[in-house]
């Protein structure tokens, strides 16, 4: 979803960093680009006014004049800001006694359903026992939907097709959880094409009656700053504690994400990046922040493999990526590994320096495209492969042929690999954990 911000802010800081020392003049310019690039990427203008605002005043100050690398800090100020600006992590309340009622709301398209499931899947991997309950008796079908969802995931689902009333229903579906011993009941609530006061009267009803400890919007990544005026809607009318910002694995521009903590003061928690009930990651602003600067997002990436992996493999794959002690036997092997973990192209965008080749790759990340990669890779000798660097010309032309590729395309996939791997090394020298500063130089 920010692939487009992403490209052009790393070009920023590419040309910022050519420079060995800045003046107010060259801060300001810089600035400027930064400007444009959030405002075409759709973000909020009141926003983007704030933003630029203190990262000037923190650039032109004594912060970036007395450091060593006046460029880096002002790519460190960027990111902190960025970070300020998509707000604080926030988990669901789950305090206090069960069941512990969570309303999700929005409108018809934006994904509510399949996000409950998502929700559903989520706290139970986390231990607690949930029900969902299927309010939407408008829609066609979405009782049914959220029915299935349930049969697959194994999951309960409280529905009641006699004519009952949406608030009925979800009191009803409460009283059955207390009943049987759930402790989390997930209200899916009706949605509509768009915001009426039939609607949000509905919704206001089911809120007096249910009593939720949290009140979640749906909110469609894809609508850009619609869904920032959707957000802002629910949340005057209702009152939010929280957004899930769906289908961020599309297309959008990527600003509704950025503006959305600012302009509704309503933290995002998770983040749906598919169409799986797997496909769902809590917000982590600093890891967002780093995404969209071209970072990279090392801490999800091992979540996922410990997810999908046993700890020993796991562990493993965390080693390889945070010492960079790996070549392209090993990245083989991890490729390999990882494809179960979702789209080839979300994972390479979560490896530091791999932003670039999963822009290759079609978000179905189909096995044709990977086998071309893997080809590539298993075209080399043992001893290419364990050391890249005698790779010369007349190499690379066997590997293209023996591989069904081009010349042009080993070279991208060489010129990636090392990307990662000097990223990787300056992460590993700034700590393991806390390497912002060698994440940093790979902009200088």
């Amino acid at each position: 979803m920010f692939e487009n911000l992403t490209d052009k802010l790393q070009a920023v800081f590419r040309r910022l960093g050519k420079r060995g020392v800045l003046r107010e003049s060259d801060v300001d310019e810089v600035l400027r680009e930064i400007r444009l690039a959030l405002l075409e990427a759709d973000v909020h203008y009141k926003v983007v006014k704030d933003f630029i605002s203190r990262v000037r005043e923190r650039a032109i100050g004594v912060e970036v004049s007395k450091s060593l690398s006046p460029a880096q800090q002002v790519v460190k100020i960027v990111h902190q800001e960025l970070v300020s600006t998509l707000g604080e992590s926030e988990q669901l309340d789950l305090k206090g006694p069960a069941p512990h009622v969570i309303m999700v709301v929005g409108l018809q398209g934006s994904g509510k359903t399949t996000t409950v499931a998502k929700l559903a899947r989520y706290l139970r991997k986390g231990g607690y026992l949930p029900l969902m309950v299927a309010s939407d008796t408008y829609r066609p079908a979405a009782v049914m939907q959220l029915e299935v969802l349930g049969r697959q995931l194994e999951l309960p689902v409280y529905s009641d097709r006699s004519g009952v009333s949406p608030p009925q229903i979800c009191v009803d579906g409460v009283r059955e959880a207390r009943r049987r011993g759930y402790d989390v009941v997930i209200l899916d609530t009706a949605g509509r094409l768009q915001i009426d006061d039939e609607m949000m009267a509905e919704v206001e009803a089911v809120k007096r009656a249910a009593k939720p400890a949290e009140t979640l919007l749906v909110a469609d990544a894809m609508t850009g700053q619609e869904a920032v005026n959707i957000a802002a809607g629910f949340q005057q009318r209702i009152g939010l504690t929280g957004l899930i910002l769906s289908k961020v694995d599309g297309d959008a521009r990527g600003g509704a994400a950025i503006s959305m903590r600012a302009v509704t003061n309503v933290p995002i928690k998770f983040l749906g990046t598919g169409e799986k009930t797997d496909a769902l990651e809590v917000f982590h602003p600093d890891r967002l922040a780093s995404r969209i600067l071209g970072m990279g997002d090392v801490l999800t990436l091992i979540e996922r493999a410990e997810a999908t992996f046993d700890q020993e493999q796991a562990e493993k794959l965390g080693r390889k990526l945070v010492e960079a002690k790996f070549d392209l036997e090993d990245f083989l092997e991890q490729l390999q590994q990882v494809k179960t973990m979702g789209p080839l192209s979300q994972i390479l965008d979560l490896m530091p320096g791999m932003g670039g080749l999963a822009r290759n790759i079609s978000p179905e990340a189909t096995d044709q495209q990977f086998k071309r990669i893997e080809a590539i890779i298993l075209s080399m000798t043992p001893q290419e492969r364990h050391n890249p660097r005698i790779l010369n010309s007349s190499r690379k032309k066997r590997i293209a042929r023996g591989s069904g590729t081009t010349v042009p395309e080993v070279n991208a996939l060489l010129k990636q690999f090392r990307q990662m791997q000097q990223v990787m090394k300056q992460l590993h020298r700034g700590g393991g954990k806390g390497g912002l500063g060698g994440l940093m130089r790979m902009f200088g």
